[in-house]
């Protein structure tokens, strides 16, 4: 069996713009495939701001794995069994959000690893070590080498100590949360210092060699601004808001038609 290696950790290699993922909050299988086919890098289960339950998480990461696109599992807060049972799953990393301290940087890295580095627990009879199929040795190995551990940045005390977090063992990217930190300090995203907050966030985070994204438009031009501002991956859209806004420019394109326009007599 050949040699798994991370699909995530590919996109961000690869030369040119930043790595294209979109969040996936609909229950259907069919979503991950659609994101897939339409060229994703990487999709992001986000079992915090949906209803989505980990068995239908776990449905969404096998069609992920077997379209070629990377799944990634937004879990709401930080639970060890909630963690393995993911990864288990087959999925390629855990995002955490509101990680504010280096504390809690080390518990999230702490449960994605296996000992000695952390705690999960071995499972090798999942979707991670191809039920059993796969040598224990590279189902370890896997786990320690290949699944990141994302953390999200989403207060002005996350932002300051970005540098700090992003050093912690384990943790293998940053995600600017800019409408949380925001919220968090009564400002608006576009506010001098929110937008200062993230520069030294983003700056911090690169200084320190992990990469960082951020949760952005799904336009070119919001693409454009990620690279610019020095993300490497960026969210663009979910699925909910991409049907949503194809509906609405599908029935907006057919209302432009005008009843007393000439019609054709039908035989």
């Amino acid at each position: 069996m050949a040699t798994r290696t991370s699909l995530f950790k590919a996109a961000l290699d690869r030369p040119g713009g930043p790595a294209l993922g979109t969040w996936v909050k609909l229950p259907a299988l069919e979503s991950v495939e659609l994101m897939a086919l339409a060229g994703f890098d990487f999709v992001v289960i986000d079992l915090e701001h949906s209803a989505l339950s980990i068995e239908s998480a776990a449905q969404q990461i096998g069609v992920a794995l077997l379209a070629g696109v990377s799944p990634i599992v937004r879990i709401p807060a930080l639970d060890g069994g909630v963690v393995q049972r993911v990864l288990d799953a087959g999925a390629e990393g855990i995002m955490l959000p509101h990680v504010d301290t280096v504390a809690q940087a080390r518990a999230a890295a702490a449960a994605v690893r296996f000992p000695p580095r952390g705690t999960r627990g071995v499972g090798s009879t999942s979707r991670a070590g191809a039920w059993g199929a796969l040598p224990r040795e590279e189902y370890l190995r896997f786990g320690q080498e290949e699944v990141v551990l994302i953390a999200q940045i989403e207060s002005a005390t996350a932002a300051r100590s970005a540098g700090e977090i992003a050093a912690v063992e384990g943790v293998d990217a940053l995600l600017i949360g800019a409408a949380d930190l925001s919220t968090s300090e009564g400002r608006s995203e576009s506010d001098p210092e929110i937008v200062a907050l993230i520069a030294a966030a983003v700056r911090d985070s690169l200084a320190a060699g992990v990469p960082i994204g951020n949760a952005g438009g799904a336009t070119a031009a919001a693409a454009r601004a990620s690279a610019e501002a020095g993300y490497r991956f960026t969210l663009m859209s979910n699925d909910a808001s991409l049907l949503g806004a194809a509906a609405a420019a599908a029935v907006s394109a057919g209302r432009t038609v005008h009843d007393d326009e000439p019609r054709k007599d039908t035989p």
